[in-house]
Parts: structure tokens; sequence; C-alpha cells
């Protein structure tokens, strides 16, 4: 115990030996210098990419929001077109074009001469439970990278 004690006195008589030498001294406070402006740039670096990030998010906000303002005077300019006006009286209030003739037919005739969908709930190109597990994971997977949509689930 005694032996490891008086070693590690004699290192710090040489780190303290080292310190009064000029050299020494000047390499230390010239790499504490250097780290000190280091650190300083990584926190500088770091500030401008927070800064950046923001700045991108807000622009992306800003061109967003031209979009939608755009949209929105595209849909005002239709709300005041003579084609909209017409479709407006013609669904609200029945009303025809001069010379036209409005035919009024009942819902129940109406549907009596529709087609019928085939329902989702049983879509004739997707696999059914009979198959094996591994045969649906491989079609899910297909799918998946198909970029199909899955309307089974």
């Amino acid at each position: 115990m005694e032996d490891k004690i008086k070693h590690y006195l004699k290192q710090i008589e040489w780190f303290v030996r080292q310190l009064r030498d000029v050299k020494f001294a000047g390499l230390i406070l010239f790499v504490v210098v250097v780290l000190l402006i280091s650190w300083s740039g990584v926190k500088a670096i770091q500030s401008n990419y927070t800064l950046q990030k923001q700045i991108a998010a807000l622009q992306q906000q800003t061109e967003v929001q031209k979009l939608q303002n755009n949209n929105l005077k595209l849909q005002n300019e239709y709300y005041n077109s003579n084609q909209y006006l017409e479709l407006s009286a013609r669904q609200n209030f029945g009303l025809a074009a001069p010379g036209e003739t409005e035919l009024i037919v009942p819902k129940d005739v109406a549907l009596a001469h529709t087609v019928s969908l085939p329902s989702k709930s049983a879509p004739a190109d997707k696999p059914s439970d009979k198959q094996p597990t591994y045969q649906k994971n491989f079609e899910a997977w297909v799918d998946f990278f198909l970029h199909r949509q899955n309307t089974s689930d």
C-alpha cells in the first residue's frame, strides 16, 4: 500500500515539475484555449442548425398557407361564376334553363334501373380464408410493395 502511495506522490511531483516548465505550461494553456474555441464553435453550429430547421419549417408552413389561400381564391371565383349559379339553381330550386323540360322521376323507378355493385366485404381478387398462411403473407407483402390498397380489412 505504501508503494502505491509513493508511486502516486511521485507522479504528482513529476506533474508539478512539468507545470513549472514554461513550454509545458504554454502547451497546456494552448490546448485549453483551443478546446474553448472549439466548444464555442460547436455551440454556434448547433444553434445555427436549430435555427435553420425552424426557418425551413416556417417556410413550409408559409407555402402551405399560400396554396390554401390560392385554393380559396379559386373556390370563390367558381362560386361567383355563372356555371355555379346555374348548377345551384338546378339542384336547390329545381329550376331549368329556358327551353328545357324538367322531368321528375320517382326514387323507386330510378333505383329499379340501376346496376348493383359488388360488395366490398367479399372481393373476388383477394385471397380467401382457405389459403395457407404463408400464401396470404406473401400476397400481403406483394400488395405492400406494389402500393395496393388492402380493402379486405
